[in-house]
């Protein structure tokens, strides 16, 4: 339970009029003079409880932004306890001016690093959130009507480019379901059914630029077997009597030569994911 000299001064923050900044001097007074241990540890529990609804109240600035407010103020939380364990009242300043950075950028760089699904550039993430918030705040100015690029661009103080490379990121930070049905209209149907699949001719292009060098290499008899089986289409009778050689034998020498080229393949397949 929190000590009670932690909680039993409780003054409004002459900042923004919260009745949530509680009189904890003495105890970190207290934390600066004692050894690391249980006791101290004890201590900072205590003010870390005591500041826990100014904790709270921060993460309440950044709900409706994709996160459940739970999962924020748990974030919001461990901001706090790093703020309580990284606070020096030897420097002169109020607690609350160091906690209330803390706080939030921990929250902030939960959403940088933690909830986007599609990698944005830090630089894309800030341009979106200006993107964003001008929008609104033009939207209310304009009656409602979507702001144009360029009334963006004039408001912020960006680029059209700049702009369009913050809307561009409002998409990124989660995707959309693919059970989802883009637009309205009846003939609307979801992406599942309207998205491609895989190209088996691609493949195909693929193996055969693979094995280009490696048939290249083959010795000029079992090069011109190859040729005639699968490119001219010919059977195995047919090429052992143009050879002079019996069709057992042009078998035997698809089969092996197959074989070696498909562990080549392999092979080199191998070693560049590796070197990747």
């Amino acid at each position: 339970m929190p000590d009670r000299r932690t909680q039993s001064s409780r003054s409004a923050s002459p900042s923004d009029g919260y009745d949530d900044s509680p009189d904890t001097d003495a105890a970190f007074s207290r934390i600066a003079a004692l050894p690391d241990g249980p006791e101290k540890s004890a201590l900072r529990q205590e003010v870390v409880c005591a500041w826990m609804p100014m904790a709270v109240r921060l993460a309440g600035r950044f709900r409706h932004r994709g996160e459940t407010f739970e999962d924020l103020k748990q974030v919001a939380q461990l901001g706090l306890v790093k703020a309580v364990a990284g606070f020096d009242p030897s420097r002169g300043t109020a607690f609350q001016s160091f906690a209330i950075p803390t706080i939030l950028g921990q929250v902030k760089r939960h959403f940088r690093d933690e909830l986007w699904i599609v990698h944005v550039p830090r630089r894309v993430q800030e341009l979106r959130s200006r993107v964003r918030s001008a929008d609104n705040e033009l939207c209310s100015s304009l009656g409602g009507r979507t702001p144009a690029v360029h009334e963006i661009a004039t408001h912020t103080g960006l680029t059209d480019a700049e702009v369009r490379l913050g809307q561009g990121a409002l998409e990124s930070f989660a995707p959309r379901s693919l059970d989802g049905v883009p637009g309205h209209s009846e003939d609307s149907r979801p992406l599942t059914d309207i998205l491609g699949g895989p190209e088996p001719g691609f493949d195909r292009v693929v193996n055969r630029e693979a094995l280009r060098p490696l048939l290249q290499a083959l010795p000029e008899r079992e090069r011109q077997i190859l040729y005639m089986r699968f490119f001219c289409d010919m059977t195995q009778a047919r090429i052992g009597l143009q050879l002079g050689v019996s069709q057992m034998h042009v078998s035997r020498l698809i089969t092996r030569t197959c074989a070696r080229l498909h562990d080549q393949v392999m092979a080199d397949t191998h070693d560049l994911r590796r070197a990747s």
